[in-house]
């Protein structure tokens, strides 16, 4: 099974602060286009853009704001104090995580800001000297607070590769997810898609695999709305956390072990000496993946060519060359 574009009804939206999207909407008139989400994921998704600072009326050019506590209240303003945007900028933030934000499939913020940056934004103190990094953006916080299954990111964490890949799988599982609820849910849908993601699920966190596994099974048939909201959120939860070289490298053995009586001793020392390679870190994940691809293809097995684990985005990306 492969999540692509072409799997999907609808095309797969993303929110997106706009200065990531080349837009000239920062106080400077600048922005800070993504080169990952303009020249890479932009040709699988479409983007949903967003300035809360500009929504709430602020003008371009505009003067810079920032965060400062005032004892235990933390003001959006410009750094004198003056002209907090707080308040707006947080209901702005509502209505949208209450609306639009429903039909995205993921979110990309712009770091650091006091509008959108996901976590460590600067607060200053109401003298102005000093700043901890404790903030949360007025308004992407509201939009993680209504959406906690939404899958989000900052520009900054998407040069690291392992949070890449891990923010888009996500966002793949959760738009088929949010296909499948939009149809008639029963426990036997449940159990399918449970099934199609066991191996990715595995690589991440075998005990949530257990514990998903134990919920579908021992849920009530008649309560399958509750049901599948316990699952998708358990899910969502272990996925959240990108896959570790052992955790990964264990899926693998147990994936090769389907093939044990269909390749020869030399496929199999190949096979085995591409997982520990992978494990001790000297190639990629993409090796390994390649070798069981290709015997999948030899001997073909239908419960491994359902498992979204061996494509779980477009290959174009080529996420797994770098982790």
């Amino acid at each position: 099974m492969t999540y692509t574009e072409k799997h999907f009804e609808t095309a797969i939206q993303i929110g997106l602060s706009a200065c990531l999207g080349g837009d000239r909407v920062r106080f400077d008139k600048g922005h800070k286009r993504s080169n990952f989400c303009m020249d890479e994921f932009v040709n699988h998704v479409e983007y949903v853009k967003f300035c809360p600072e500009v929504a709430i009326g602020m003008p371009i050019p505009r003067n810079t704001i920032r965060q400062v506590r005032y004892g235990d209240v933390i003001r959006v303003c410009r750094p004198d104090g003056s002209g907090d945007v707080g308040p707006k900028l947080t209901e702005y933030g509502e209505r949208i995580a209450k609306t639009k934000a429903k039909e995205l499939s993921g979110f990309v913020f712009c770091a650091k800001s006091p509008s959108c940056g996901m976590e460590r934004v600067k607060v200053y103190n109401d003298t102005g000297t000093g700043a901890s990094a404790e903030g949360i953006g007025a308004f992407a916080e509201q939009i993680m607070k209504h959406n906690p299954l939404l899958p989000c990111e900052e520009n900054g964490r998407l040069n690291d590769m392992h949070l890449r890949e891990n923010f888009v799988m996500r966002v793949y599982v959760y738009k088929s997810w949010q296909e499948l609820i939009r149809k008639s849910v029963s426990k036997k849908v449940l159990t399918d898609f449970h099934a199609q993601h066991k191996y990715l699920l595995m690589s991440h966190n075998y005990g949530a695999y257990r514990t998903l596994g134990r919920l579908l099974a021992e849920g009530d048939a008649n309560e399958c709305e509750a049901l599948a909201q316990d699952y998708i959120s358990g899910l969502m939860q272990a996925l959240k956390k990108p896959a570790s070289r052992k955790g990964q490298a264990n899926t693998l053995a147990h994936l090769q072990g389907y093939f044990k009586n269909d390749i020869s001793q030399v496929e199999k020392a190949e096979m085995v000496e591409a997982i520990n390679e992978y494990r001790k870190g000297l190639v990629p994940l993409n090796v390994p993946l390649t070798l069981l691809k290709h015997h999948l293809r030899v001997h073909p097995k239908a419960y491994l060519q359902q498992q979204v684990y061996f494509n779980p985005y477009p290959s174009d990306l080529k996420l797994r060359f770098a982790i």
